[in-house]
C-alpha cells in the first residue's frame, strides 16, 4: 500500500525550525499501515528536513548558530552574483541538510526516540508556504 500526502506549513525564513512530528504521525495513522516505511520530503531548495529534539535552545539559537558558522549568511554566494538574490547561504544550509528523511513504521507507529522529533528548516530569506510530501509504503 501506498499513500501520499502534502502538508502545507507557513514558516517566517531565516532558519525557522517548525515541528512538523505530529503532521507526520497523523498521516501514518490515517494510512493505516502497519509496518513500513514514511517519507518526508521538502518540495523546494532553500529548506531541509532531519530530526533532533526539539526544544528551545537547539530550536531557538545552536542550530542556526551552527549553519551560520558553516555558510554564514553575509558570505559571498556564486548564486547570488548569477541571480541577484539574497539566498545563496539558504540553497547552500538546505543542500547540506537535505531534503528528505526515511522512518521506519513499526506497529503503526513511527520508530522515533523519546526526545526526537521530526523538523522542517526553512533557510531562505522570507516566509514562504512550504510543501511537505509525505509517502507512506507498508502494509
Amino acid at each position: 500500500m501506498v499513500k501520499t500526502e502534502r502538508i502545507e506549513i507557513a514558516t517566517k525564513g531565516n532558519c525557522h525550525i517548525v515541528d512538523i512530528t505530529g503532521d507526520v504521525s497523523r498521516v501514518v495513522s490515517e494510512s493505516g499501515v502497519n509496518d513500513g516505511v514514511a517519507t518526508v520530503f521538502n518540495v523546494g531548495s532553500t529548506a531541509g528536513i532531519t530530526t533532533t529534539e526539539y526544544e528551545p535552545g537547539l530550536a531557538n539559537y545552536d542550530i542556526k548558530a551552527a549553519f551560520e558558522a558553516i555558510a554564514p549568511q553575509a558570505g559571498r554566494y556564486e548564486h547570488e552574483e548569477t541571480w541577484h538574490d539574497d539566498n545563496g547561504h539558504s540553497h547552500v544550509r538546505a543542500s547540506l541538510l537535505g531534503p528528505s528523511l526515511s522512518v521506519p513504521i513499526v506497529d503503526g507507529r513511527l520508530t522515533l526516540g523519546t526526545w526526537q522529533q521530526i523538523i522542517l528548516v526553512d533557510f531562505d530569506t522570507r516566509p514562504r508556504t512550504r510543501t511537505v510530501v509525505c509517502q507512506i509504503v507498508g502494509e
